[in-house]
């Protein structure tokens, strides 16, 4: 594989997006930068939402657990009330980037969220999931409510919708943007050329 970094967009509330990260460096043969933004701002500025609130519900639920399987990854347990409001989770992601720890803090939150089914959109619960990997989880609740991090959570958005960011997951790869989990397998040819 050519040289470049491989970067995926991302919501932890998306369960495509789950399934993009939990493969993504088996597929890639090393992990992607992984870049933090905010899907329900995605929807407002695109001027519709998610799936998960339509009659395409099940289908798709469906679908997603059929995907997990075919891709040998663990079923999914379903939080009670998917989906729930990420704000606070994605705000703990700017912060974990900050402190270098990024990527434990987004597998060990889908392993908590999608493996096994519990509500992470609270503090607490973020909280625990940034002690488990290192992180002074003390600091979340004062940080995820911090002016700085908020503006950051904005700003990244912005700068993936400027991109051309549509939807969630996105891989990158310089100029070219892939669009959802199952299109992962077409990064390897692109970082050949």
């Amino acid at each position: 594989m050519a040289g470049g970094d491989v970067e995926l967009y991302f919501d932890l509330g998306s369960p495509y997006a789950h399934l993009a990260v939990a493969r993504a460096e088996r597929v890639l043969g090393r992990p992607p930068v992984l870049r933090p933004v905010l899907l329900g701002a995605i929807f407002q500025a695109r001027g519709f939402g998610s799936w998960s609130q339509s009659a395409q519900r099940e289908g798709r639920i469906a679908e997603l657990e059929a995907r997990a399987e075919r891709y040998g990854l663990p079923p999914f347990a379903w939080p009670p009330g998917w989906p729930l409001d990420g704000l606070a989770a994605m705000r703990a992601c700017v912060w974990a980037e900050e402190r270098g720890a990024l990527d434990r803090f987004v597998h060990a939150a889908f392993e908590h969220e999608f493996g096994r089914g519990e509500d992470i959109s609270g503090v607490t619960a973020l909280a625990a999931i940034a002690t488990e990997v290192g992180l002074p989880g003390a600091e979340l609740q004062a940080a995820v409510a911090s002016a700085p991090v908020k503006a950051r959570l904005r700003e990244l958005t912005a700068e993936a919708w400027e991109r051309g960011v549509r939807g969630i997951p996105t891989i990158a790869v310089g100029a070219t943007l892939i669009y959802g989990d199952d299109q992962l397998e077409q990064v390897p040819l692109l970082l050949a050329d």
